[in-house]
């Protein structure tokens, strides 16, 4: 109990001195007029001063402000009134800095294996309870499910995919892991705030397909200076039915969320910088993919062997893998005799010379890695919606 309480003292400490320097940097501006801009501070107020207008002004500001303090820190939607009786304070997240060296090339080998293994003891509490620990499959943080009840981040159905997964092939991401927004540096947060706040989207709201496309034409045009074209706009529809895949007619503020933070990403960031976001787990996970595909075991694979493993598992993780003692290693590249299988046999059918010039092309384990890498990001979160639709 001693090393619990001194866990949650930290944490408690840490977020006191956040609010303390928060409330020295709001005097400094009140004081300076405002001299410090292009902050993630700066942002929040300009999100406030966007929607103070209106017949209940200080309810909507103090929500807005609410939202975008939320976005700017990496947390998720938090009621209002949320009971922090016997919970545990939550972690103030850090976002990530860019480094000089994270654009240079990396030497991931093809033959040498990583050992990965979990953590002994519980992120939150520091305790170890063996087989009550539930790991993460992203990362080696494990879990007990008291310990993120009492942080508030497992609730109804996350708790029951939790239990039921955290064990399987499929596997369950942490709440570090689920979120893709956290991999954004400050200034690339601030630009994707930015983004937002100049096509009015409203923080923590769903968006139909007509907010989607609104916002999708919009940023287009402040990009390229020219509108959509009409196959532009079918793949923005058909990126809107991946993150909607219960065809609710709406998708979820965390799922858009989500799919601007890896499009952010693959943006602005090159290749070799986004392989140094990927963790042991998931490069293994990829080692055995690449080997599975490399039937001659040449250390080349096909162009066509390439893009299909980008249209299967590293798009998200099969929700009916069975088996609860698998290896971390295990893959589930898309079998020749599976549904989704044949349908792209179908298709290569009538575009033979296309396939065979994709075939032609061999691919090898880095380049593989290369082009696969923002897929294999973008299946980190738990939610069934595809967050980065591959293309044709």
């Amino acid at each position: 109990m001693g090393v619990l309480m001194s866990r949650r003292q930290t944490v408690e400490k840490v977020q006191k001195v956040s609010l303390a320097v928060s409330a020295f940097k709001d005097g400094l501006r009140a004081e300076g007029g405002g001299t410090r801009r292009g902050t993630l501070e700066q942002a929040v107020q300009e999100g406030e001063e966007d929607v103070s207008a209106g017949p209940s002004q200080t309810e909507e500001s103090s929500a807005a402000k609410a939202a975008w303090e939320r976005l700017r820190d990496g947390r998720g939607v938090e009621p209002e009134e949320f009971d922090r009786a016997n919970r545990f304070t939550p972690p103030a997240f850090i976002r990530p800095k860019r480094e000089l060296h994270d654009d240079e090339p990396l030497d991931i080998s093809l033959e040498q294996r990583e050992q990965v293994l979990n953590d002994e003891m519980c992120e939150i509490c520091e305790v170890w309870t063996a087989e009550s620990l539930f790991p993460c499959r992203i990362c080696s943080r494990v879990y007990h499910d008291g310990c993120l009840r009492r942080m508030g981040y497992l609730q109804n159905d996350s708790a029951v995919e939790m239990t039921e997964t955290a064990h399987t092939e499929t596997g369950w991401s942490c709440y570090y892991c689920d979120n893709l927004n956290l991999l954004l540096t400050e200034e690339e947060m601030y630009s994707l705030m930015e983004t937002l706040q100049h096509c009015k989207i409203i923080p923590e709201t769903c968006l139909t397909l007509d907010d989607f496309l609104h916002y999708k034409h919009l940023v287009h045009k402040q990009q390229f200076e020219q509108p959509m074209t009409e196959v532009q706009e079918e793949q923005a529809a058909l990126q809107f039915s991946a993150l909607d895949p219960d065809k609710k007619g709406h998708i979820e503020w965390h799922d858009f969320l989500f799919h601007e933070s890896i499009q952010l990403l693959q943006k602005l960031r090159p290749q070799n910088a986004l392989l140094r976001l990927l963790t042991a787990k998931e490069r293994e996970r990829a080692r055995a993919a690449f080997l599975a595909l490399d039937q001659d075991s040449d250390g080349f694979i096909g162009e066509g062997e390439c893009r299909r493993a980008r249209h299967t598992w590293f798009r998200k993780h099969q929700k009916e893998a069975p088996s609860c003692s698998v290896s971390i290693s295990h893959v589930g590249p898309m079998s020749e005799s599976s549904p989704a299988s044949s349908g792209s046999g179908k298709s290569q059918e009538k575009t033979l010379p296309a396939a065979e010039r994709e075939e032609a092309r061999p691919v090898d384990w880095l380049g593989f890695l290369r082009e696969n890498v923002v897929y294999i990001l973008a299946a980190r979160p738990n939610s069934a919606a595809l967050h980065l639709q591959p293309p044709a």
